[in-house]
């Protein structure tokens, strides 16, 4: 593995999008991974998992005493970072337009000069099949045509392109007010594109399309422009055909550097339903809601009796699970894993999230919800027998199932809104059915997923441990924010997974995951204990732990999955959605909008007594 993709933190990259497929663009100017057309294409550049043999696209400066720094244009995902030398300053502008009709998806390079003269240098390497693949490359009308199988990508530019070493470059310069353009195409092997797209028409359409659709937000507060950040984020993670939104645009980046804990995260998770619905909707984005709830329903169509714990970008059900031994891993983690095979686990949450989640599309006024009530009743009533089972959580341990406390909670859940939705809104079930379900667990729950000897609920039933999703018992409206035992629960996460200011989801060991090694502190959980503090009472002490979090993010207000806290870095997939649909909710919880995510959902007061 070379040095120099040895040393990149993952915090170094930022995200562009189309709402279609991303890039992750370092702070060098180095494209290190692209998948097109989709989020969960191959890669055709796939050195961020590897070397730039296997596929990268450099632009910088050719002065290595040059300084830059960047930003996304206000409201946007266009990128822009200034590069300063000796003899003058230039900007770069990156983004990917919205696909064209005839489905060519691309991505655009803009160099503009500001001041002076500066020296460039830039090189393409394609490689396709995730790094594998050299691509026959042939020069075609002035532009650079690469095929290999199935795929295509045309290479237009302003400068003169020349071929070297299995890579396609150039040096140039730029002056004041001049500006020079690269246009990367996708399109199938099997078609001839049309002719391509005027970049600077397509910077000035994407520029309005992002800023047009975030005059829809309505966050405001102390925490708004994070926020607001976070959900362009989201939006960019959005297969916009279907709705579904990714976990992550990125596969086997680390939870901890070296190990194993490798994992794809290029499908949509049924975990993150109901935390969607309310991000989305309670920040203005109706219509984003509405798309989710309709992805939610047709990935779940027809399999009500076993619902997955995820789903590809249009709803696909096998994403069988493959190592690619040819990638060295990102800092030699190994394997690199496409595909995920946790989704044939059987995961009891999925049912309170999706259940929640239509209740709480109903409540927040999407049309059109008496469609979805008959699949709502379906996989309520296959519930009715499949919560007594054991399951693999909500964290997918590939160690044995057992009674997770958070998974038997997002049971009780399940049917609480279910019942809630039927009372409220005069839908026909079988309510007793599911209301003497919802008791029998609180019940069960309250007795052999407590200890009474630390006051606190436990991972699953006969364990000695907490775990971080037990936060959530007080936002899901399963006990008071103020009662004893929910506190209890909070004060022992804060001594048992609460380190160096970030809190972990559970504590890996001897009682382990089934996997080898140890991760990084998870950062959805950690905004999870800002708003615990905000609902117990503790709200100056929730912004100030919240404040304290965002400084976990990158200089763009980008977020992974965990973070490492005596290495300060982040770590695992990048960006992702999970962290980040979890920082709204939590500044929605603390600015007294909503309430937590579930009260806004829920807005009831039938739940069963402690």
């Amino acid at each position: 593995m070379s040095e120099a993709a040895a040393v990149r933190p993952i915090e170094d990259y930022a995200l562009i999008g189309s709402t279609h497929s991303a890039a992750l663009v370092h702070r060098d100017g180095t494209i290190a991974w692209l998948c097109l057309p989709r989020f969960d294409s191959d890669a055709l550049f796939a050195s961020l998992l590897g070397t730039e043999e296997n596929g990268q696209w450099s632009l910088s400066a050719s002065d290595p005493d040059a300084t830059s720094s960047r930003r996304y244009r206000p409201d946007t995902m266009i990128l822009e970072t200034v590069i300063a030398t000796a003899h003058g300053k230039a900007r770069i502008l990156d983004f990917m337009p919205r696909p064209a009709p005839d489905g060519t998806a691309e991505l655009v390079r803009i160099v503009e000069g500001i001041e002076g003269r500066v020296e460039l240098s830039t090189a393409i390497r394609l490689r396709f099949n995730y790094g594998l693949t050299i691509p026959w490359v042939q020069r075609k009308e002035g532009a650079v045509v690469a095929v290999a199988g199935p795929d295509a990508v045309r290479l237009s530019s302003s400068v003169d392109l020349d071929s070297l070493d299995f890579a396609t470059g150039a040096d140039f310069h730029v002056e004041a007010e001049e500006r020079i353009s690269f246009t990367l195409e996708w399109y199938p092997s099997h078609t001839e594109p049309a002719l391509p797209r005027d970049p600077y028409a397509l910077l000035r359409r994407t520029q309005t399309e992002w800023s047009g659709w975030m005059q829809e937000c309505t966050i405001e507060g102390p925490h708004r422009d994070i926020a607001r950040r976070s959900l362009i984020t989201l939006k960019a993670m959005t297969y916009q055909p279907s709705g579904g939104i990714v976990a992550a645009p990125t596969t086997s980046l680390p939870e901890m550097p070296g190990g194993v804990r490798n994992w794809d995260y290029r499908f949509c998770w049924l975990r993150d339903a109901v935390l969607t619905i309310y991000a989305l909707g309670a920040s203005g984005f109706q219509n984003e809601a509405s798309d989710w709830r309709w992805w939610l329903m047709r990935a779940v169509a027809g399999s009500a009796d076993r619902l997955q714990i995820m789903y590809g970008l249009t709803g696909e059900q096998r994403l069988t699970e493959t190592e690619l031994d040819h990638l060295a891993g990102y800092e030699n983690s190994r394997p690199v894993r496409i595909g995920n095979a946790a989704h044939a686990q059987i995961q009891l949450d999925v049912y309170g999230s999706v259940l929640g989640a239509f209740d709480g599309a109903r409540r927040g006024g999407l049309p059109d919800m008496d469609v979805v009530w008959p699949l709502e009743c379906a996989i309520a009533n296959n519930l009715l027998s499949a919560w007594k089972e054991k399951d693999s959580g909500l964290w997918e341990v590939r160690g044995a199932p057992q009674h997770f406390v958070h998974s038997k909670v997002m049971c009780w859940f399940a049917f609480d809104r279910m019942v809630a939705s039927a009372e409220d809104f005069g839908l026909e079930g079988a309510v007793d059915d599911w209301r003497a379900a919802r008791d029998e667990i609180h019940a069960q729950v309250c007795e052999q997923g407590f200890d009474a000897a630390s006051n606190s609920f436990v991972q699953y039933y006969g364990a000695d441990r907490v775990d971080a999703a037990l936060l959530r018992i007080a936002q899901l409206g399963f006990l008071p924010a103020d009662d004893p035992r929910v506190l209890g629960t909070i004060a022992r996460i804060e001594r048992e997974l609460l380190k160096d200011g970030v809190v972990y989801r559970y504590l890996t060991g001897d009682e382990g995951d089934g996997l080898p090694g140890t991760e990084g502190a998870f950062l959805a959980c950690s905004f999870w204990l800002c708003e615990a503090y905000a609902l117990t009472g503790r709200l100056a002490e929730a912004n100030r732990f919240f404040d304290h979090l965002v400084g976990f993010g990158n200089d763009l207000g980008l977020f992974a999955e965990e973070y490492d806290p005596i290495a300060c870095r982040q770590l695992g997939n990048f960006p992702q959605a999970f962290s980040h649909f979890a920082l709204v909710n939590a500044v929605h919880t603390m600015a007294g909008v909503a309430g937590s995510a579930t009260d806004h959902l829920a807005n009831r007061d039938d739940a069963p007594p402690p």
